[in-house]
């Protein structure tokens, strides 16, 4: 198992995206939006590797959604074969950088530092030369693009060295843990691709029921909101905001799933599902 670790926004659920093949993290561009410790499962000749996805680390957690979200990241970090540590050079190193890079330097495992968003110009990897001295002392360096998938090919390499012996711990054809997991997270992601920055991170989607059959996919989820306002704006007029994170939503499940999917998605307000947040 590999842990993937690193502030909000650099880049790490998109990298495991790219690794898996298939659409495992949600990716947006609001920080801090992986939530669950999603696994995605790489299979070639050489055998498996569990890729683990954590929340990106930040320093003041100021709710209980938040410190388990950093609790993860701890937990991540200490029960893997290995760790990426992934860095942003278009970021300037500041005070969550060199706490996260504090802890993995205390880390035991094999460790790998990987440099992303090398297909950025690069007046905008301003930082690049930083990141270089801070990784030099903690891990060998890899320069990758998990956006353009560059260099990908030798990072999988330098991660089988690390792997132990034994038997796949997936089947060959799994990527993700918990369907009802992933399939929040999607329809998170959606949310957030919908809504940018007016959306707050008070939101949670539940699932509430899947039926699955041989011809249809079909989910009813609820939208969870801690303020009352915020239901208004995710339904939006006529519930045009609504169905358009379900129709987005429903089009990227037909695609994994390879059949119709049925959607039905509701807003609620629960003001204290962030105090109740657990696996």
């Amino acid at each position: 198992m590999v842990a993937i670790v690193g502030r909000s926004n650099v880049g790490k659920s998109t990298l495991i995206n790219a690794l898996t093949g298939r659409k495992t993290a949600i990716v947006t561009s609001k920080p801090q939006t992986t939530r669950h410790l999603i696994q995605g499962v790489y299979n070639d000749d050489r055998g498996q590797i569990v890729f683990v996805d954590t929340p990106g680390f930040f320093l003041r957690a100021q709710d209980s959604l938040s410190k388990t979200m950093l609790e993860r990241v701890a937990f991540a970090m200490q029960d893997v074969d290995a760790l990426i540590y992934m860095v942003d050079p278009t970021r300037a190193i500041g005070e969550e950088e060199r706490k996260i890079s504090g802890m993995v330097s205390a880390l035991k495992m094999p460790r790998l530092c990987v440099i992303n968003k090398t297909d950025l110009p690069k007046p905008d990897r301003v930082y690049h030369p930083d990141y270089t001295d801070l990784c030099e002392d903690i891990a060998p360096i890899l320069e990758i693009s998990a956006h353009r998938e560059t260099h990908l090919k030798s990072l999988v390499t330098q991660l089988f060295e690390h792997m132990p012996d034994g038997e796949p711990l997936y089947p060959d054809d799994a990527f993700v843990r918990d369907e009802k997991h992933w399939i929040s997270e999607l329809i998170r992601e959606k949310a957030f691709n919908t809504f940018g920055d007016e959306l707050p991170y008070g939101l949670h989607v539940r699932i509430d029921e899947i039926n699955d059959t041989k011809t249809m996919l079909s989910v009813y989820a609820t939208i969870l909101t801690n303020n009352q306002r915020h239901k208004g704006m995710i339904i939006g007029r006529g519930a045009k905001k609504l169905k358009e994170v379900g129709m987005s939503a429903r089009k990227e499940l037909e695609v994994a799933a390879q059949k119709k999917v049925f959607l039905d998605l509701s807003v609620s307000v629960d003001e204290r599902w962030m105090d109740r947040y657990e696996n």
